[in-house]
C-alpha cells in the first residue's frame, strides 16, 4: 500500500485551521482514493471539486451585492493562493550568516548608494536611489550566501561560470558601493557615476546602468533596457544546459539570477519565454521580481494586485512560485486572525491604496483597513498603534534577510522547474517619509541633509554630524581591516570570488582550412544558387572541421527549410532537452526532422525575440564561460533589426560575437511577398550600431571572404587582438550562376573595404576586363560613367552596362559595393584623423579618384543606404533605391515599379550624363520612350 503522502510546510500553515479534524478527513480520504484507485484517480478527483468550487464561487460572487470584507465571497482562481508568505516563519530555515554583520554592511551599501546619487546630482546628472533603497536585503543576501563567482576550485563546475546575474538597471548605484566598500571601486571613482568622460587621475567614470561594454570587468550583462533583461536570462540559462548536453562545458553549478521589477513584467520581453522556461523545466533559473507596487510614474496595478497575477502567470508556465511579502510584525496578525477576514482583505485590497497605507498614521489604517470589516475592526482594537504602523508600513518580506534567505534557499532547491520569487517591498525604503512609496520618488535624485541625518540614526552608521556639515554629503567606508568588510571578503571568497564579475578568457581558435572558401572562389559555373544558399554551404562545410566545427551554433526562428538548411537537420540535430520521443513524419526521407539532446542547431519557432536572445547567450559565452562559440542567426531581414533592434543594442553592450544573417533580403527579391516581408531598410538601422560590420555581397566568393575575415577578427588564433563586433550580412534569394572570383589582390581587399571593380567597361573589344561581364564596346571617347551596386542589384547594373554600351554608346564600369557603411566608417575615421593633423584620404575617396565620369549608385535598398558616403566620392553622384513601401508582384515588375531595373538605369545614366553635357536630352527622352518608361 502506497504511504501517504507527506505534507510539506506550506503558506496555509501559516492561517488558521477553523477544524482540524476535518482537514485530516479530507487528507486521510485522499489517501485512500490514492491507496485503492491511485493517483490518476485522485487528481481527476480533487480536479472536479476544484472545477465545481470554482463555478460556485463565481455564482456567488456574481450575485452578491455587497463588499467581500463585508461578508460576501470571493472568486477561487486556481493559479492563484492567497496573500501570503510562501514559506510560513515556522519553517524558515536557519540563517547560517551573521546577521548583524550583514545588517551593518548592508546599512553602509545604502548610504553610499544615496550619497553617490545625490552627490552627481549638482551636476544634473540624475541618478536612481528608490529602486536599490526597496532591493537592498535582495541583493546582499543574494552576495553574502548564494551567487558564485568565477573564481571556483579549479575542474569544478562553477570555475570559470560561476552564477549569471542580471541586475535590475536601476539599482546600479547599491551595486557600485558594494564594490566600493570590498575595495573595487575608489571614492575618486563613486565621484565619476554617470561622468564617462573623466581625465586621468580623476577615477573611473560609471556608467549609469550596467553597460558591459563600458564597465567590461564589472558588468556581465546589461538589462536597463526593460524586459531584455528576463528573456535573455531565459535563453541564456537554457544556452548553459545545451553547452552542457553537447559536452562542451560542464554548467550545472550555474544558476541563472534575474532581478526584475513588478513594473518591467509590463514589457512584452519579459513574459515572452516563460513558457520556454517552464517547458524545458530549467530549475537553474530564478527571477526575483521586486514587488514595490510602483512603476516609474505611479502604481504598478492601481485597482488590482500585481503579485497576484503575476504568481497566476508564472504557475500557468510551469514555473514554481514562491511569495515572501510580509515581515515577521504581521505573525501576530495572522495568528490573530481566527476567521480569515485578514487574509480576505489582503486579497480584495487593490495595491495603489496598500501604497497609501504605507505613508498614513495608524488612524487612518484602523479606519480604512481594519474598519472595512467588524471582525477585523476588533481584531485592531488589540493592536498598538506602533504595531500597526510597523506592519503597514516597513514590515516586508523583502525587507527581512531571514525571509529573503528562506525564499531563495526554496528557489535552490526546487527541482524540475524554474522559480519566480516575489518580494515585498517598498520603494525608497530607509530614504524617509519624502521618497518612501511616493509617486514620484523614481524621478528624486538627492536628500537632504536632514534625510541624510535621519537615514544615518535609522541605519546606525557612526557618521558624526561634523561629518555632515559640509556642502556634500560624504561617502562613508568602515575600514578596510573592519569586520564588515573581513566579512564580505570572506563570504565572497567561499562562494568564487567577487560578484557582479566579467571575465574574457583567452581561448584561441584555429583557422579553419581553405578549401571550404576555395570552394566560392570557383564559382558555381552554369549551376544557378543564391547568396543564402552559398552562405549555407559555407557553414556546413565550416561544421565539419574537426577543430572548431563543434563550436558552430546555428539559430533559426522556425524557416530552416525557407532558407536552405534541411540538410543541416540529420547531420548537427536539432537541439531539444528531451531528445527525440515520437517517429518524425519524414523519418523515410533523407533530410527527416531529427531533434537530439546534443543537437547543434536551436530552432527557436517564431521568435525573432527568442532566437536573438539565443544568439546573444552564444555570442557571448567567451567571456560567460570561457568557451567561444560561433553564432549564426539567419532570418528574414525585414524582421530582423526592424523588429529587435533593441535586442540588437544589448548584444552590442554585451561585447556579443557572431554572424547575424538577414537572409531573403532586399526590397524587390521576394516574389510575391509584399509590403511585410519587403526590406529596403535594415542595412540603414544596422549602420547606426557601432558593433555591427554590415556587408551586402553580391556574390558567393564574396561572402566566403567576408566570413573568413569575420572568423579572423573575432575568433582569430590571438585572443588579445580579436575584437568585440558582430557581422550582418545581407543574402538573397535569387538564384544566380555565381562567378570565379576575379584576379588581382586588389579583389580580396576590396571586397573587405567595401568597393571594387568588377567590370571595366569595355572599349573596341567584346571582352571585359578582370574577369567581368562581356559585351558591345563602345567607340573610344565616347562618355563614360561609373555603377556602383551592392548585393543583387549588380546583375541590373551589369545588364544596365551592356545596354548603355549596345545602344547608346556609353561606357560604364561597374562596380562591387559591398559595405556602404564600412566605407563610411573608413571615411569618418579619416575625417577625424585630420582633424588631429595626419593626412588620410578615405578608402572610396582613393579608389575611385582617377574612375572618369559621374557615380550612379544602385541597390534593392532605400537611396539613404548608398547616400551614405555621396560626400567623400570625388564625382557627381546620384543614386537609385527603393524608397517607399513595398508590394507584391513578380521581381520584374516590382524593380521596374521602383525605377531600379536594367533600363531604369540606363535612362538614368543618361540623364545624369544629360545634366554634365555629355548626351543630348533628347536621348534621354528616346530610351525612356524605347523601355516605356516615358
Amino acid at each position: 500500500m502506497p504511504r501517504p503522502v507527506r505534507n510539506r510546510p506550506s503558506e496555509l500553515d501559516q492561517l488558521l485551521d477553523r477544524d482540524p479534524q476535518e482537514t485530516a478527513e479530507w487528507r486521510e480520504s485522499l489517501d485512500a482514493v490514492v491507496a485503492h484507485a491511485g493517483p490518476e484517480r485522485a487528481a481527476y478527483l480533487m480536479r472536479r471539486v476544484l472545477e465545481h468550487a470554482t463555478h460556485a464561487s463565481q455564482t456567488s460572487h456574481d450575485t452578491h451585492t455587497s463588499h467581500t470584507s463585508h461578508g460576501g465571497t470571493q472568486p477561487i482562481r486556481p493559479l492563484e493562493t492567497d496573500y501570503v508568505n510562501t514559506v510560513p516563519t515556522a519553517a524558515e530555515p536557519d540563517f547560517p550568516g551573521d546577521l548583524e554583520l550583514e545588517s551593518r554592511i548592508t546599512a553602509w551599501n545604502r548610504w553610499n548608494a544615496a550619497a553617490m546619487v545625490t552627490r552627481g546630482s549638482r551636476f544634473g546628472l540624475g541618478g536612481h536611489i528608490a529602486t536599490f533603497a526597496s532591493a537592498a536585503w535582495l541583493y546582499e543576501t543574494g552576495f553574502q550566501h548564494f551567487f558564485r563567482g568565477k573564481e571556483g576550485a579549479p575542474g569544478s563546475p562553477a570555475a570559470g561560470s560561476g552564477d549569471q546575474l542580471y541586475i535590475q538597471g536601476h539599482a546600479s548605484p547599491g551595486i557600485y558601493a558594494r564594490a566600493f566598500l570590498d575595495g573595487r571601486l575608489t571614492e575618486a571613482d563613486l565621484d565619476r557615476f554617470r561622468q564617462e568622460t573623466a581625465s586621468p587621475g580623476e577615477g573611473r567614470g560609471l556608467p549609469s546602468y550596467p553597460h558591459p561594454r563600458r564597465l567590461p570587468w564589472l558588468w556581465e550583462f546589461p538589462t536597463v533596457s526593460m524586459g531584455i533583461g528576463p528573456i535573455n536570462a531565459v535563453y541564456q540559462a537554457r544556452f548553459n544546459r545545451y553547452l552542457t548536453h553537447r559536452g562542451i562545458k560542464d554548467t550545472s553549478a550555474s544558476h541563472v539570477w534575474a532581478f526584475l521589477g513588478d513594473g518591467e513584467m509590463d514589457e512584452p520581453e519579459s513574459t515572452a519565454a516563460l513558457a520556454l522556461a517552464g517547458r524545458e523545466r530549467l530549475d537553474n533559473l530564478t527571477f526575483v521580481v521586486n514587488c514595490n507596487l510602483q512603476r516609474l510614474d505611479g502604481p504598478v496595478r492601481a485597482n488590482f494586485k500585481i503579485v497576484q497575477e503575476l504568481e497566476a502567470q508564472f504557475r500557468a508556465a510551469g514555473w514554481n512560485v514562491v511569495k515572501s511579502l510580509w515581515g515577521t510584525d504581521w505573525d501576530e496578525l495572522f495568528q490573530l486572525d481566527t476567521t480569515g477576514a485578514l487574509v480576505r482583505r489582503l486579497r480584495e485590497v487593490p495595491d495603489a491604496q496598500f501604497q497609501t497605507y504605507a505613508t498614513r498614521d495608524a488612524a487612518y489604517i484602523r479606519e480604512h483597513f481594519f474598519g472595512a470589516d467588524p471582525q477585523l475592526a476588533e481584531m485592531a482594537r488589540l493592536l498598538s498603534d506602533e504595531k500597526i504602523g510597523a506592519c503597514f508600513r516597513t514590515s516586508r518580506a523583502g525587507h527581512e534577510p531571514r525571509k529573503v534567505y528562506a525564499a531563495y534557499r526554496a528557489a535552490v532547491e526546487h527541482e524540475g522547474a524554474p522559480t519566480v520569487i516575489l518580494a515585498q517591498t517598498v520603494k525608497g525604503w530607509t530614504l524617509g517619509p519624502g521618497f518612501e512609496s511616493r509617486n514620484a520618488n523614481h524621478q528624486m535624485k538627492k536628500l537632504t541633509g536632514k534625510e541624510f541625518r535621519a537615514m544615518r540614526d535609522l541605519l546606525e552608521l557612526p557618521i558624526p554630524d561634523s561629518r555632515l556639515n559640509d556642502e556634500l554629503v560624504p561617502y562613508a567606508h568602515p575600514g578596510e581591516d573592519s569586520p564588515e568588510v573581513r566579512y564580505l571578503q570572506e563570504r565572497r571568497a567561499a562562494l568564487g570570488g567577487p560578484a557582479p564579475a566579467r571575465k574574457v578568457h583567452p581561448v584561441a581558435l584555429p583557422e579553419p582550412s581553405a578549401k571550404p572558401f576555395e570552394t566560392l572562389k570557383k564559382g558555381s559555373g552554369s549551376q544557378e544558387i543564391a547568396t543564402t544558399m552559398a552562405f549555407v554551404r559555407l557553414v556546413k562545410d565550416l561544421m565539419k572541421e574537426k577543430e572548431t566545427g563543434r563550436r558552430w551554433v546555428p539559430v533559426v526562428p522556425d524557416e530552416a527549410r525557407t532558407f536552405g538548411m534541411e540538410s543541416l537537420f540529420p547531420s548537427a540535430g536539432i537541439y531539444s532537452p528531451l531528445g527525440q520521443n515520437y517517429d518524425p513524419v519524414d523519418r523515410d526521407q533523407l533530410l527527416y526532422y531529427k531533434e537530439s539532446s546534443d543537437g547543434q542547431i536551436l530552432n527557436e519557432g517564431i521568435t525573432e525575440a527568442g532566437s536573438l536572445a539565443d544568439f546573444t547567450a552564444a555570442a557571448t559565452s567567451y567571456a560567460t564561460h570561457g568557451e567561444p562559440m560561433i553564432p549564426f542567426y539567419i532570418f528574414y531581414s525585414m524582421f530582423g533589426f526592424q523588429r529587435t533592434g533593441d535586442q540588437f543594442w544589448s548584444l552590442a553592450d554585451q561585447l556579443g560575437r557572431g554572424f547575424v544573417i538577414g537572409a531573403t533580403a532586399g526590397r524587390t527579391t521576394m516574389t510575391g511577398e509584399g509590403l511585410q516581408h519587403a526590406d529596403g531598410h535594415s542595412p540603414l538601422l544596422a549602420s547606426t550600431n557601432p558593433a555591427v560590420v554590415t556587408y551586402d555581397p553580391a556574390f558567393a566568393y564574396e561572402v566566403g571572404a567576408i566570413v573568413k575575415d569575420g572568423l579572423r577578427r573575432m575568433y582569430g588564433p590571438d585572443p588579445a587582438r580579436n575584437e568585440d563586433v558582430f557581422y550582418y550580412l545581407t543574402v538573397y534569394n535569387e538564384p544566380k550562376a555565381q562567378p570565379a572570383q576575379p584576379p588581382g589582390e586588389h579583389v580580396e581587399e576590396g571586397i573587405l573595404k567595401g568597393l571594387y571593380r568588377f567590370s571595366e567597361g569595355a572599349v573596341e573589344s567584346t571582352e571585359g576586363a578582370e574577369g567581368g561581364a562581356e559585351g558591345t564596346a563602345a567607340e573610344p571617347g565616347s562618355p563614360r560613367l561609373q555603377l556602383l551596386a551592392s548585393g543583387t542589384a549588380i546583375h541590373w547594373a551589369l545588364e544596365a552596362q551592356r545596354l548603355l554600351a549596345e545602344e547608346w554608346e556609353v561606357i560604364a564600369d561597374v562596380w562591387s559595393a559591398t559595405s556602404w557603411s564600412e566605407l563610411r566608417r573608413d571615411a569618418l575615421e579619416c575625417d577625424a584623423a585630420q582633424l588631429r593633423g595626419e593626412e588620410r584620404i578615405p578608402y572610396v575617396t582613393r579608389v575611385l579618384a582617377d574612375a572618369p565620369g559621374p557615380v550612379l549608385a544602385v541597390s534593392d535598398w532605400m537611396r539613404a543606404v548608398p547616400d551614405q558616403i555621396s560626400q567623400w566620392v570625388p564625382q557627381d553622384w546620384t543614386s537609385l533605391g527603393t524608397d517607399g513601401f513595398g508590394l507584391s508582384g513578380t521581381r520584374e515588375a516590382v524593380r521596374r515599379h521602383f525605377g531600379v531595373d536594367a533600363e531604369s538605369v540606363v535612362v538614368a545614366a543618361l540623364a545624369q550624363l544629360a545634366r554634365r553635357g555629355e548626351v543630348k536630352q533628347e536621348t534621354v527622352r528616346r530610351a525612356a520612350e524605347r523601355y516605356g518608361l516615358a
